[in-house]
């Protein structure tokens, strides 16, 4: 009877680590063009993230401090990602000059947003590597198999693992413009990960996010 309980005891602590480490599928789209993204004039998520330093950083107080353009993108790897956050990057201290800040979020892990040539106080990289942000956000999809693991064969792409072995997720990329009281005051987001938001549109956006 002592062995049957200890047997039990070891399956429900296994059960409780793979639940801690597993992302809890909360809002996953079936594609990219059924996702809802979070709409103007709603509340951003307020979760906390890690950063590239893997130290925490909470979303209601950085929302607090001055308004913020919040860039969702799908990885590191992505090529038409990486072209995106070197275009704001150059926007940079146009932005800063109205009085906002970026946040990138990604679901890489911070080992691999360390990689990342991006270094700035008013630019951060942020690990959303079990898409709670992303499924928040309305903006998180499954891949179809073929895809999955065509990414995974030719790219190397480490994803996260949302349903044992059988299915993964990716955010579809977009921007969001969020005021100091935390809530959205603009929002871009496009299923065809090769269309990105102007940098033009986006700064007419900050300009007046900033001034409420």
């Amino acid at each position: 009877m002592r062995f049957f309980t200890v047997i039990s005891m070891i399956v429900i602590a296994l059960v409780n680590i793979h639940s801690a480490n597993a992302a809890q599928i909360t809002n996953i789209a079936s594609s990219p063009e059924q996702v809802s993204p979070l709409l103007p004039g709603l509340n951003a998520p307020k979760l906390t993230l890690m950063n590239q330093s893997n130290k925490a950083v909470n979303l209601e107080r950085l929302y607090a401090n001055k308004a913020t353009v919040v860039v969702v993108y799908r990885g590191g790897w992505c090529p038409y990602c990486s072209r995106q956050l070197a275009g704001i990057k150059k926007i940079e201290s146009q932005i800063a000059q109205y009085g906002a800040q970026i946040i990138a979020v990604a679901p890489d892990s911070p080992a691999e947003l360390a990689k990342s040539k991006i270094d700035s106080p008013n630019y951060q990289l942020l690990s959303d590597n079990k898409l709670a942000f992303t499924q928040a956000l309305g903006l998180a999809y499954f891949l179809d198999d073929k895809t999955a693991k065509a990414y995974r064969d030719r790219m190397g792409v480490n994803f996260v693992d949302l349903d044992g072995q059988s299915k993964v997720a990716l955010p579809v990329p977009a921007v969001f413009v969020i005021d100091k009281k935390g809530l959205v005051q603009f929002q871009y987001a496009n299923p065809n990960y090769k269309v990105r938001l102007d940098e033009s549109v986006l700064l007419a956006a900050v300009k007046a996010a900033s001034a409420l």
